[in-house]
């Protein structure tokens, strides 16, 4: 790559910056969906708004989808966090399991950009609505009830409908989320306290009670001396 002179920009500096043009592209898109809805942005306000040309935008992002894909990847990313969820299922770390999808919710979730996207996509029936159901939240919901499955055949959760589990569970971090990001409730927890008691809260109603021994006290009980 050259300048207008013909000096040859290095190839690292040349990537460097197309990276920083395409994160300003996907920063001032997400910014004016989250803010105006899909129907009421265009190119032009996202190129000035992220300090372009319109036609770098398109350079960028030949299609639409290709900028919705960018932005579920830039704002909720995914293959990274299953990667350790799935080590500490192996390892049967239900704690671990259910405070790294709380955590990635709740934790990350510094600025609500990414749900007010998802609630306008959805009411006006966008791509990236049903974009993200596929590929990322079904996947925990999927994710989520096999998991339960296993733990139930194990005898360590009690016999429930898994994916109604995996959905209770999603939903008290979706709930979390509605009332500090979009109804803007002050929070009295900290994101940490916050996860740690939903998770508590979560499976200790999914743990299966400890079966009795031949003298009715539940197993593992020590007995008591006077």
């Amino acid at each position: 790559m050259k300048t207008a002179r013909g000096q040859k920009i290095p190839s690292a500096v040349a990537r460097s910056s197309g990276q920083e043009r395409q994160a300003s592209i996907i920063s001032a898109a997400a910014s004016l969906f989250a803010a105006k809805g899909f129907k009421g942005t265009t190119t032009r306000e996202i190129a000035r708004t992220a300090g372009i040309s319109e036609a770098l935008v398109f350079k960028y992002f030949p299609t639409k989808r290709a900028l919705y894909a960018a932005i579920l990847a830039e704002k909720a990313p995914l293959a990274q966090l299953l990667a350790v969820v799935e080590e500490a299922a192996r390892k049967g770390d239900d704690d671990r399991v259910f405070s790294l999808i709380a955590s990635h919710r709740i934790r990350r979730a510094s600025d609500p950009t990414l749900l007010r996207l998802l609630l306008f996509s959805s009411l006006e029936g966008h791509d990236l609505s049903d974009m993200f159901f596929r590929n990322q939240h079904r996947v925990f919901y999927d994710y989520l009830a096999g998991y339960i499955t296993t733990r139930i055949r194990d005898g360590v959760f009690r016999p429930v409908d898994p994916l109604l589990a995996a959905r209770a569970f999603a939903g008290m971090v979706v709930h979390h989320r509605l009332l500090h990001e979009i109804f803007q409730v002050p929070a009295h927890r900290s994101p940490e306290d916050a996860v740690a008691d939903y998770v508590t809260l979560f499976l200790d109603g999914l743990r299966a009670e400890p079966e009795p021994d031949k003298k009715g006290r539940p197993r593992g009980e020590r007995k008591k001396h006077p």
